[in-house]
């Protein structure tokens, strides 16, 4: 295990392709497992995302610049001075990047400099995005999810239409479904084909992270004492199922979930800071971080599932090897 101690809280931890880990602060830097720091937002991290590339990842920070970083250089993709950019995600099918802010969500695309597409919702934009073929872009909002063509200038969005906040949204790795997180603790989504609703409720608190996983057949989401799994077989989904709590710890919370999205694998951090992991089909899960602290505020698996990286509120992360 590579321990670190930084001087400011972990917002989001991710992986490239070359298999390298990026942290991204509070405080505006980001931080490669190489030791480089790239000093990119004049204030905190709010998003990241990797590049379409593979090579380095997208930060968007609350200076209202939308950063591309890698070790060796950093590059502006935006600015909107005096807004916040509340998430940012990618597409490597499309090479597209979007970012949200407030109620605008902007399509960049990465082989065209001109290109830019804004789409304006009626309310504020929690998290962006897209489909596996990078082709449509999903806008949680409040009453619904909004989905939009990604580069198409003017047209009016289909509304996922469900009451309440919508916080993260999430495509299943074959299109074939799209899930909310709710500001109430519970899940909503909807089969894309004849946009019938799937309720996904019983959480015992606020559900703030979620990851398809398994090639697709399983989506986990924190929540509850364990990792929440949801079955994802078959053309109805986990609809008329009933998801496992796997992990439980009474006297912990999980906050944070990871798996790459073949295998079988999953890691969850709680909010004291401990951080476990396992195989879901053999179990049990194994603590890779058994000591308690802060809480866990951002974790990430490597794509074959060796690797896991995470960071939490004091500061503190590693990297270990599965």
């Amino acid at each position: 295990m590579t321990a670190y101690s930084f001087d400011a809280p972990v917002t989001a931890v991710l992986f490239d392709a070359s298999g390298q880990a990026a942290f991204a602060l509070g405080d505006g830097t980001v931080r490669f497992e190489d030791g480089t720091v790239a000093e990119v937002h004049d204030g905190a991290v709010l998003s990241a995302c990797a590049h379409p590339s593979g090579t380095g990842i997208i930060t968007g920070g609350d200076d209202g610049r939308v950063v591309w970083s890698r070790p060796d250089q950093a590059q502006e993709l935006a600015d909107t001075p005096g807004r916040w950019i509340d998430a940012v995600a990618s597409s490597s099918a499309s090479g597209l990047v979007a970012f949200s802010s407030g109620r605008t969500v902007t399509v960049l695309d990465t082989a065209d400099p001109h290109f830019r597409r804004d789409f304006t919702h009626e309310r504020s934009v929690a998290d962006i995005a897209f489909e596996p073929k990078g082709r449509k872009l999903a806008s949680a909002t409040y009453g619904g999810v909004a989905t939009w063509f990604a580069r198409i200038e003017r047209q009016k969005p289909t509304m996922l239409k469900w009451a309440g906040s919508h916080t993260r949204v999430a495509y299943s790795p074959d299109g074939a479904f799209l899930i909310s997180a709710m500001q109430e603790n519970q899940l909503h989504g909807w089969r894309l084909k004849d946009s019938k609703d799937l309720r996904m409720g019983g959480y015992p608190s606020k559900i703030r992270d979620m990851a398809f996983f398994d090639q697709g057949r399983l989506m986990a989401t924190s929540g509850a004492n364990g990792a929440v799994v949801w079955p994802f077989v078959g053309s109805n989904g986990p609809m008329g199922k009933e998801a496992s709590e796997i992990g439980h710890e009474e006297s912990g919370m999980v906050v944070r979930v990871a798996a790459p999205s073949a295998g079988p694998v999953l890691a969850a951090g709680l909010a004291d800071g401990r951080v476990w992991a396992m195989d879901v089909r053999t179990g049990p899960h194994r603590w890779v971080r058994a000591d308690k602290g802060q809480a866990v505020t951002a974790l990430a698996m490597l794509a074959d599932g060796r690797r896991l990286a995470w960071g939490d509120e004091g500061g503190e992360a590693a990297i270990v090897d599965l």
